[in-house]
């Protein structure tokens, strides 16, 4: 017996663009890869909140997580559903020109522990290129 696909959840892909919080950590990821104590840094939340948000996310198919030893790391996974992946795009684009994610970008680039820096701190791994 066969495994059979499943499908692809609307309802919880735009549930899941309809939070403030999860549309700033879409925002930070960007083309890029960034653990989680980066959101929790830029966005000024408790490590369990941010937690909560991501797996959200991966539930919704818009983020894919990888482990590193105690360290996770977030980036944007393209839904398999065309129409959500072009959806997601001009999301990420239009939020580019809003104030908030522009600060957020802006304070994660001045971080204390910047992306470039996190693999001498600490021994974190380093950012896998995508």
């Amino acid at each position: 017996m066969s495994a059979k696909p499943s499908q692809f959840n609307k309802e919880l892909f735009f549930q899941a663009l309809g939070d403030t919080t999860r549309l700033r950590l879409l925002n930070l990821v960007g083309e890029q890869e960034l653990c989680v104590c980066h959101f929790v840094e830029i966005l000024d939340q408790p490590q369990p909140k941010i937690s909560r948000h991501l797996a959200y996310l991966r539930r919704a198919g818009i983020v894919e997580a990888r482990r590193e030893g105690k360290w996770m790391h977030y980036r944007i996974a393209p839904p398999p559903d065309a129409g959500a992946a072009k959806l997601l795009r001009k999301t990420l684009k239009w939020l580019a020109d809003d104030r908030l994610m522009q600060s957020d970008r802006a304070r994660l680039s001045k971080a204390v522990c910047p992306p470039s820096s996190l693999v001498t701190l600490q021994a974190a791994p380093a950012r896998k290129a995508r």
